[in-house]
């Protein structure tokens, strides 16, 4: 896979309505704590991060799957892009977990924030999926400005910039000279248009537009 990390940084959706609010107030509610807990250890938030961000294309995938047959008609796309999501944030796990190298505690984190985290998504979802869309959305965009501090941190030197893993240069078609740097780039663009995707299909439940589809990564 090849990532073109040509995408919008800077986009911050406004929240219109109470929904949207709803949505947002949780995905700083939840940043409150990952900022305390993991402060400047940015890797090790990765971790965290993904293990909950790889949750959501899942169920969204599930749920939309069973409506389809439900209502025997065509998805529209929905249910190949959530999986692609799903499957691009477990490869960032996979990728920070040996980037990191999660400590007991953190992986015990794992699990728990997990389990919570999906049983929440899922009735979530099932009752209120646009506000499921809106707040994966949201949660994507604190990923980009997250993920862009991290970048900071690597250029002011305060984190290695260590040599990228087998596993991302494999994935994202990395030369073998890459580095760190070069794998959080590239974690940040996919998060972005993850970030596009999920905004465009809350507001395709609104009506205010038709399903979006990311950019299909290719050579």
């Amino acid at each position: 896979m090849t990532a073109r990390p040509d995408v919008d940084l800077e986009t911050r959706r406004a929240p219109q309505g109470v929904r949207d609010r709803i949505a947002l107030s949780m995905v700083r509610f939840m940043r409150v704590f990952a900022d305390l807990f993991f402060r400047k250890r940015y890797g090790h938030r990765a971790v965290v991060l993904e293990t909950v961000a790889a949750v959501p294309g899942m169920v969204g995938g599930l749920l939309q799957h069973l409506k389809s047959l439900r209502h025997i008609r065509d998805d529209q796309g929905w249910i190949r892009e959530l999986l692609d999501e799903a499957e691009n944030e477990r490869m960032h796990l996979m990728t920070f977990v040996h980037i990191a190298k999660p400590s007991m505690l953190e992986r015990g984190l794992i699990m728990i924030a997990q389990a919570f985290f999906y049983n929440a998504y899922f009735f979530l979802y099932l009752f209120a999926p646009r506000t499921a869309h809106r707040f994966v959305a949201y949660l994507e965009e604190e990923a980009v400005v997250s993920y862009t501090q991290y970048l900071a941190a690597i250029d002011a030197g305060a984190i290695e910039n260590a040599p990228a893993p087998a596993i991302a240069r494999d994935y994202w078609n990395l030369p073998a000279s890459a580095r760190l740097r070069d794998v959080v780039v590239q974690v940040r663009a996919d998060e972005a248009r993850h970030r596009d995707v999920n905004h465009g299909f809350a507001d395709a439940l609104t009506g205010a537009g038709g399903p979006v589809r990311a950019a299909r990564r290719g050579g």
